[in-house]
C-alpha cells in the first residue's frame, strides 16, 4: 500500500482569461469558451505581452521566453508538499517525474528538479503524458517495498502553454499551466492511503494527442473527448469494486482536468453528485499531468476520516488509470 504524506501545487501568476483570448482576435468569444469548454481562466509561465506579439508562433522561443523552468516549478511544489508532509528535503530518497512537455529528453527532468531542490538521490522520469499520475502511483505500488527508500517525491511540471498555438481557438482556450508533487512511502503510514492504483494503453491510439518536439500541441479533439469520457467511467467502475456498496455513493471525485463540459459528463453518467465532484479547470484550465494531482493538493486541507476519492486521469498513449484513496485518521 501507498501512503500520502504531503501534496504540493504551483500555478504561475500570469493569467489568461477570456477577454485575453478574446482581444487576440482568433474567432472568439467568452461565451463560445463557457460553452464548449467551461473554462475561465488559465495561467501561464509565458509574459502575457509575448503572447500577444508572437502568439507563440515558434515553440523554440516560448522556452527562452518563459518566466520558470520546469525545474523551478517543480521545486516550488515539492517545497509545499514537504511542508505538508513535515519533512526535510534530506529524507527523499527518490524523485520521480513526469510531464506532456519535459524540457529536454536528456536530462531527465526529475535530475533537474532534484538539483533544484538541492537533493542527490536516484532521480528518474516517468512519463505518460497526462496520466503520469497514474504510471507513476501503479509503478510504485507493484514495487518491492524492500526496493524503495522510505520517501519518495513525485514531480509532474506541466508548463504546456509554451507549445500552444495562440492563432488557433481551439487549443487556446484550453490549456494552463501548473506543476503538481506528491510524496508517498510504502513504509511510513500516513491519514491518507492509496488502496488501489490501475493502468491502461491502447497504444494504437497514439496519434490522436501530440504534443510535435518542435512544434504546437495537435488533437482529434471530438474522438479525444469521447476517449477521456469513456474511460473515466471505466477507471470509475473498476474502482468502485473495492468501495463496500453503502458507501459508494458518497465517493469523491477527481478526474484529468481537460476541461468542465467532459467533467460533467462524466459524473452525470458516472452519477456522482455535484458536491463530490472536485475540479480546478475552470480556474486553472487543461495542465496537462498537473491537473488531477494538483486538485488532490488543492482539497488536501479539506478531507476527512472516511473519506474515499477516486482519480481517475487519462492521456495520450492513448493511456488511462487512477487510483483509489482512502483517509484514515491514525
Amino acid at each position: 500500500m501507498l501512503y500520502i504524506h504531503g501534496a504540493g501545487e504551483f500555478h504561475p501568476e500570469n493569467i489568461i482569461d477570456n477577454k485575453f483570448l478574446e482581444d487576440l482576435d482568433i474567432d472568439t468569444t467568452t461565451e463560445w469558451i463557457l460553452e464548449r469548454v467551461g473554462i475561465e481562466t488559465r495561467r501561464t509561465v509565458l509574459p502575457l505581452d509575448y503572447i500577444k506579439q508572437t502568439k507563440n508562433t515558434n515553440p523554440m522561443e516560448a522556452f527562452e521566453a518563459s518566466l520558470y523552468t520546469n525545474a523551478q516549478t517543480g521545486a516550488l511544489a515539492a517545497k509545499k508538499a514537504l511542508s505538508r508532509a513535515g519533512i526535510s528535503k534530506d529524507q527523499i530518497g527518490m524523485v520521480i517525474a513526469g510531464s506532456c512537455t519535459p524540457e529536454s529528453t536528456c536530462p531527465a527532468e526529475a535530475c533537474t528538479i532534484a538539483n533544484e531542490i538541492g537533493i542527490e538521490v536516484p532521480s528518474f522520469d516517468l512519463n505518460s503524458s497526462c496520466s503520469s499520475v497514474a504510471a507513476q502511483l501503479n509503478f510504485l505500488n507493484q514495487m518491492n517495498v524492500d526496493l524503495l527508500p522510505e520517501y519518495v517525491l513525485i514531480v509532474n511540471p506541466s508548463n504546456s502553454t509554451r507549445f500552444v498555438d495562440y492563432t488557433d481557438r481551439s487549443s487556446a482556450v484550453l490549456w494552463g499551466d501548473g506543476t503538481s508533487a506528491l510524496i508517498v512511502s510504502t513504509k511510513i503510514i500516513s491519514r491518507i492511503r492509496i488502496h488501489q492504483t490501475l493502468l491502461e494503453s491502447s497504444p494504437k491510439g497514439w496519434d490522436k494527442v501530440r504534443f510535435p518536439k518542435s512544434g504546437h500541441f495537435v488533437q482529434q479533439g471530438r474522438a479525444v473527448q469521447t476517449f477521456a469520457i469513456k474511460k473515466s467511467i471505466k477507471v470509475i467502475k473498476s474502482l468502485r469494486e473495492f468501495v463496500p456498496a453503502q458507501d459508494a455513493g458518497s465517493l469523491k471525485f477527481i478526474g484529468h482536468q481537460a476541461n468542465l463540459l467532459m467533467l460533467e459528463s462524466v459524473c452525470r453518467i458516472a452519477e456522482i453528485t455535484e458536491s463530490n465532484h472536485l475540479y480546478n479547470v475552470e480556474k486553472f484550465g487543461n495542465c496537462g499531468a498537473a491537473g488531477a494531482p494538483s486538485n488532490l493538493s488543492q482539497n488536501w486541507d479539506s478531507f476527512k476520516d472516511g473519506d474515499r476519492i477516486i482519480m481517475a486521469v487519462v492521456g495520450a498513449g492513448l493511456t488511462w488509470g487512477g487510483a483509489l484513496i482512502e483517509v484514515k485518521d491514525i
